[in-house]
């Protein structure tokens, strides 16, 4: 599945500056991580933002904001987002402070064994 490609743009603006952010292609769309955690992603034109259980049903009131059920269930923590949500630079700004938020007080992730 494609993403939208100036959405990513926009959060590749936003995220720049941030010492740990990389991207990474996931769930058939893009993701944007910190520090090996998943903050946020696209697929198609959609937002997905990581905000964590404790603002979770705050931010799923929001408008645009619904329920990430990518695998068939709702994925608590998990917001899809839809485009009129982030239309404006603010909007997504907002949102991507909700991931950064959640995702920089996680515990750093242990590296990887090789195989």
């Amino acid at each position: 599945m494609a993403y939208d490609e100036g959405l990513a743009t926009r959060i590749r603006d936003i995220l720049m500056h941030h010492p740990d952010a990389e991207e990474k292609k996931m769930f058939g769309g893009l993701c944007f991580m910190i520090a090996k955690h998943m903050c946020c992603g696209i697929i198609g034109d959609t937002l997905i933002v990581r905000v964590g259980p404790k603002n979770y049903e705050m931010l799923l009131a929001k408008p645009s904001a619904k329920e990430m059920d990518f695998t068939g269930r709702a994925m608590k923590g998990m917001i899809y987002v839809d485009p009129e949500g982030i239309s404006e630079d603010a909007e997504l700004d907002e949102w991507i402070m909700y991931c950064l938020e959640f995702v920089e007080r996680l515990p750093p992730k242990a590296p990887r064994k090789k195989k």
